[in-house]
């Protein structure tokens, strides 16, 4: 077993699309990034190269570089989920928490857990995603922004 942590964070904005675990969030902004901005996304996949000590998401996927831009974020997860195959790691378990004062997350999370589960090829009852707020402190407190913190754990197949 062994276990790896991610943090991700991106600033909102307007008239961008805000998008959590491959789900869609309606609200009157979205996160600023290279990729889709899937914060979520990006926090999980830093958990799991973490966990197979394979660097960061930046190492694998650089901002700038044209075959990112505006990509999915689950499709990079496909490719950090190929990489820990092709090494001989599963993902057992992710727990996640998106760190927001707005939008509210409740009626989201089941969909955005069954969307990761989908791509992490678990169950979605191994995929945790709980929503927090800064209680108004720092830039998520301010709304400029959301973090989201991951924790996951693979095994050897």
């Amino acid at each position: 077993m062994r276990t790896g942590i991610g943090y991700d964070c991106h600033r909102l904005a307007p008239e961008r699309k805000l998008v959590l675990g491959g789900v869609h969030v309606p609200f009157d902004k979205g996160l600023i990034g290279w990729s889709d901005a899937d914060a979520l996304t990006h926090a999980i996949i830093d958990s799991l190269l973490g966990a197979a000590a394979l660097g960061d998401i930046g190492t694998y996927f650089p901002p700038g570089d044209p075959a990112y831009k505006d990509i999915s974020s689950l499709k990079l997860l496909e490719e950090v989920i190929k990489m820990l195959k092709d090494r001989g790691y599963r993902v057992v378990n992710v727990d996640s928490t998106v760190i927001a004062e707005q939008p509210r997350l409740r009626e989201h999370i089941d969909r955005m857990r069954t969307s990761l589960a989908g791509v992490l090829e678990i169950e979605t009852h191994q995929v945790s995603v709980k929503a927090g707020t800064a209680n108004l402190l720092g830039f998520v407190g301010r709304e400029e922004g959301m973090a989201v913190l991951a924790i996951s754990t693979i095994t050897s197949e």
